[in-house]
C-alpha cells in the first residue's frame, strides 16, 4: 500500500482498519518469535498511527488492544507466571505505557495542527492571511482551468483609514478592521474566502460567482460596510475592485495584481466605488 506523503491525509476508517490491523500482525509475530524475543518496541507503531490519524479515543482503543495482544501472546509463547495476578499487572502497566504514548501522540499532533492554523490566519481579524489567501487562490484556478467554472476577485481598500489611527488611535483602528472582516462575511457564503492582505487592505474569493452574482454580493457588502462605518462614527469608505474570471491563463500573483488596479481604478475616480471587469480567458 502506497503511503500518503502526510499522514493526516488518510481517511479515518483506512487509518483505523490499518492500525488494528498492524496490532494483530505484531502479536501474531510476538507469538511466533516466542517470550525470550520481545516485540514490544513495535507496539508503539499502530498506536501512534491511531493517535496521529484518528484522535486519542481510537489510540486509547489501539493501546488497551495492543497490551491485551501483548500478554496473550507471551502467556499463549508460554512464559511462565507463578499467578494470575503478574498477568493482570503486565496488562495494565502495560496498557499504561502504551496509553500515556497514545495521549502524548494526539496531544503533539493538536499542537501542530494549532501551529499551522495559526499560520494561516491573520492574527487581528481571524481572516485568512496573504500566504493562505495565494494558495486557495492558487487552486480556484486550478480549478477554473479544469472545469470552465467562473470565480470572482475582490480586492477592498479602505479610504482614509489613516486619519482613524491618528485621531482615534491604534485600538480604535484595530476595531475597524475586525469590524470590517465581520461584516464581510456576515454577508459571505461558506464557500467564500475573506483575507487581510496587509494594513488596511482585504480581499474575498468568491467560488462559483459569475460577474452578476458577484455584482449583487459586493455590492451590498459594500454598502453594509458604509452603514456600518456610519453608526459607528469613523469617516472611512471603501473602494473595491473586482474581477470575475474562467479559466484564468495567468498566475495568482498576476490576478491580484490586476484586481489591484481595479480597485485603484476606483479610488481614482473618487473613491467610495467599485470598479468591476470580466476575463474570460487569458
Amino acid at each position: 500500500m502506497k503511503l500518503p506523503k502526510d499522514l493526516a491525509q488518510w481517511h479515518k476508517s483506512t487509518a483505523l482498519i490499518t492500525g488494528f490491523s498492524l496490532i494483530v500482525v505484531i502479536g501474531l509475530c510476538d507469538y511466533l518469535t516466542g517470550y525470550e524475543l520481545s516485540l514490544s518496541i513495535f507496539y508503539l507503531v499502530p498506536v501512534s498511527l491511531l493517535a496521529w490519524t484518528t484522535g486519542t479515543w481510537p489510540s486509547l482503543a489501539g493501546a488497551l488492544l495492543s497490551a491485551c495482544v501483548w500478554v496473550s501472546a507471551d502467556v499463549m509463547a508460554g512464559q511462565p507466571f507463578t499467578s494470575p495476578f503478574y498477568v493482570v499487572w503486565h496488562g495494565v502497566t502495560r496498557t499504561g505505557i502504551l496509553g500515556v504514548s497514545a495521549l502524548l501522540f494526539s496531544a503533539l499532533r493538536r499542537s501542530i495542527d494549532h501551529e499551522r492554523a495559526l499560520a494561516r490566519i491573520d492574527h487581528l481579524t481571524g481572516a485568512a492571511n496573504t500566504r493562505s489567501f495565494e494558495e486557495t487562490l492558487r487552486t480556484e484556478i486550478d480549478r477554473s482551468r479544469r472545469y470552465k467554472r467562473p470565480f470572482t476577485l475582490a480586492y477592498i481598500d479602505l479610504d482614509n483609514f489613516k486619519s482613524i489611527n491618528d485621531s482615534l488611535g491604534h485600538t480604535t483602528g484595530d476595531l475597524l478592521l475586525q469590524t470590517v472582516v465581520r461584516v464581510i462575511r456576515s454577508h459571505a457564503r461558506s464557500t467564500d474566502v475573506v483575507a487581510r492582505l496587509g494594513g488596511d487592505e482585504f480581499a474575498i474569493l468568491l467560488p462559483e460567482a459569475d460577474e452578476g452574482a458577484s455584482r449583487m454580493a459586493i455590492t451590498k457588502t459594500r454598502e453594509s460596510l458604509i452603514l456600518e462605518m456610519g453608526r459607528q462614527g469613523w469617516p472611512v469608505t471603501v473602494s473595491i475592485g473586482a474581477l470575475t474570471c474562467s479559466d484564468p491563463q495567468v498566475g495568482a500573483e498576476e490576478l491580484l495584481k490586476r484586481v489591484d488596479d481595479l480597485m485603484y481604478a476606483a479610488k481614482i475616480k473618487g473613491k467610495n466605488s467599485i470598479t468591476f471587469s470580466s476575463q474570460v480567458s487569458g
